[in-house]
């Protein structure tokens, strides 16, 4: 993005001359710029005008003030959910300017307005783009695309998603002439906002789009202790698989071991307390080690007839905790026979008591 290298200043936003020429391209009048509240005929005194959420006594002209002396673009950030509001934290913890925040949720609007000092909240999303040089679309992936429909950026703007799933090109609707899109994705679970705050130093983010974007996306990974990845064209689907495999998958697969634990006399809480610490070593161990090596129980041992006795103790639990327990399992004889040495006739035998009914 030429307007961020650090030799040249930046365009404020909303920059007028260049949103006259695009409301000429368009077909806009110049009284209808994008994301302006319309108020009746006398409905406010005169040279007052509504700002997002703030009434202004006194007219002025737009940007509400000029840009940073460091270079950065202002960011605005459509969505406050949990991930645009823990970004739009971790952004302005780490100097970047978060001019603008956009969310039809006035509670959401006024919370990252509280986290966020300096950021103007508004209503609709277009409205932003007055507001910002890069728009950072928080939504889910459904409402990106239709989002990105409504909206018409400024020459000199760029706008990205934080979606794990979608390309950049979901957001060629928004773009123009001397625009830019992509994507930054952090990987990490925005469950609870400190919790993910804590999460984003030593995370990854996946990043992708136009090439005089990426090295911007990149500063801002870097910036907040995130280690930026540039995907391989194509692969995003793969990556969000495996993500959500990584995060939703092994949730799913607690609840599963809380449910099986239950006859124990173990609720959720003590069952998570008694495994949690297992899985975190097995995690731990896998990092270290590979896979293949930290591979443990009756897989890498040729158990069969201690996979027999738990089938019918995992099927008390229900139907699906039993295809986890015999999808996982089956995984663990094939890791086992590849990289553990398990001989053949013993990885049959585990197949076939994995398989066996209850």
């Amino acid at each position: 993005m030429r307007p961020w290298r650090r030799d040249r200043a930046l365009p404020p936003p909303g920059d007028p001359a260049t949103m006259e020429e695009v409301r000429r391209r368009t077909g806009e009048s110049a009284a209808a710029a994008p994301g302006a509240a319309a108020e009746p005929d006398g409905a406010l005194p005169p040279g007052a005008h509504r700002h997002g959420d703030e009434l202004h006594l006194e007219a002025h002209a737009h940007p509400h003030g000029g840009p940073p002396a460091d270079g950065r673009p202002v960011i605005g950030i459509i969505g406050a959910g949990a991930v645009g509001t823990a970004l739009g934290v971790a952004l302005h913890r780490a100097g970047w300017q978060v001019g603008a925040v956009a969310s039809r949720d006035p509670a959401r609007r006024e919370r990252f307005r509280s986290l966020v000092p300096g950021s103007r909240a508004f209503p609709e999303a277009a409205a932003i783009l007055d507001e910002c040089h890069l728009a950072i679309v928080a939504v889910p992936d459904d409402a990106i695309g239709p989002l990105a429909a409504t909206l018409r950026l400024y020459s000199g703007q760029a706008i990205v998603h934080t979606s794990g799933l979608h390309g950049a090109d979901v957001l060629a609707p928004a773009l123009a002439a001397g625009t830019s899109g992509g994507s930054f994705h952090p990987l990490v679970a925005f469950a609870d906002l400190d919790r993910a705050l804590a999460a984003l130093p030593g995370a990854t983010v996946a990043i992708e789009g136009d090439e005089g974007l990426i090295d911007l996306l990149a500063e801002m990974a870097t910036s907040i202790g995130a280690t930026p990845v540039r995907l391989a064209p194509g692969s995003k689907a793969a990556y969000h698989a495996a993500a959500v495999l990584a995060a939703g998958g092994l949730t799913a697969l607690l609840d599963v071991v809380a449910a099986v634990a239950a006859p124990t006399g173990l609720d959720e809480p003590g069952a998570l307390a008694v495994y949690g610490p297992l899985a975190a070593q097995a995690l731990a161990n896998a990092r270290a080690l590979g896979t293949g090596p930290a591979l443990t129980g009756p897989a890498v041992r040729g158990d069969a007839g201690t996979v027999a006795a738990h089938v019918p103790a995992v099927a008390a639990a229900g139907d699906e905790a039993l295809a986890v327990f015999r999808a996982l399992g089956l995984r663990q004889v094939t890791l086992a026979e590849a990289r553990r040495g398990l001989a053949p006739e013993a990885a049959a035998r585990l197949r076939a008591a994995f398989t066996r009914l209850a």
